[in-house]
């Protein structure tokens, strides 16, 4: 499911117009990644959390070239559904059904 389409459901089942849902799902992206980039987790009770996940310091290989390169230690982004939106993926029929064919 694309951007568009979320967009279009959300406006469908709400009655609010496309445009607002589209500045609405706009600004709740700016906000998750400008809190992540200031270093801010943010949980949202019954969905998941985005979390920086610190990655550690190590050694790899520039296979084409056979040399050794070091990656410093850095931080990702990342997200941990919640035990509820688990449950419910866990669950749910359709994902059965398509696994199962």
């Amino acid at each position: 499911m694309t951007k568009a389409e979320v967009i279009a459901e959300i406006a469908d089942k709400t009655g609010i117009e496309k445009a607002d849902v589209s500045a609405t799902v706009e600004a709740f992206f700016k906000v998750v990644k400008d809190s992540m980039a200031e270093g801010n987790n943010i949980y949202v009770r019954g969905f998941g959390s985005f979390v920086n996940k610190k990655r550690a310091k190590k050694v790899a290989r520039n296979i084409s070239k056979n040399t050794s390169i070091i990656i410093d230690e850095h931080f990702i982004p990342s997200f941990k559904p919640s035990k509820t939106f688990i449950g419910k993926i866990k669950n749910s029929k359709k994902i059965k059904e398509t696994a199962n064919a």
